[in-house]
């Protein structure tokens, strides 16, 4: 009989509302602190709040990451006219190969001269090299990185500290499958 199902359906899923409208409620009144090495950086947050947070900490802990950081086979020193961080000049020296004979024996009137040709070195310019970088030192990225992690444990602290606050029951079941089905 129909009126049969609906009270078993009803019966099936009271518990299910009154779960939901438990945990829903909880997560109203759940709250704690995010605490980092003693230090309070926020109060009384939500768990909802809680949960985004640990979403943007992954991935502000990803882009960290990714950040370029500055050559370490490169001496590098901020400059302070362009806010960028460079190298000590270079100076390098560009030579071009330029072929030089050397007589072996000079010629005769019955020979030919003996020549061997041999290629010299001639300096044709000189450069100097700065190199420029935006990117950070690995002591920064990791700084940073460091901070992210240590925000992150204290986030998942919080929650898991505001998820294990006492909860009432609710019990909304009834009156929603009262009143639709009564």
């Amino acid at each position: 009989m129909a009126e049969d199902v609906l009270r078993e359906m009803s019966a099936s899923l009271t518990r299910l509302f009154d779960v939901t409208a438990t945990k829903d409620w909880a997560n109203c009144t759940a709250r704690a602190d995010v605490v980092v090495d003693g230090r309070t950086i926020l109060a009384d947050v939500p768990v909802s709040y809680l949960l985004f947070l640990e979403k943007q900490l992954t991935d502000l802990h990803a882009f960290v990451k990714k950040l370029p950081v500055l050559d370490a086979a490169e001496s590098w020193s901020l400059d302070p006219s362009t806010d960028w961080w460079k190298t000590d000049a270079v100076r390098t020296i560009r030579t071009k190969k330029v072929p030089r004979n050397h007589v072996k024996a000079e010629a005769t009137d019955k020979h030919p001269a003996q020549v061997d040709v041999y290629y010299e070195d001639i300096a044709v310019g000189y450069w100097t090299t700065v190199k420029f970088s935006g990117a950070l030192p690995a002591r920064r990225v990791n700084e940073l990185l460091e901070r992210v992690e240590k925000l992150q444990q204290a986030v998942k602290f919080a929650r898991e500290e505001a998820n294990g606050a006492e909860v009432t029951d609710q019990r909304v079941g009834d009156a929603v499958f009262g009143y639709l089905f009564g």
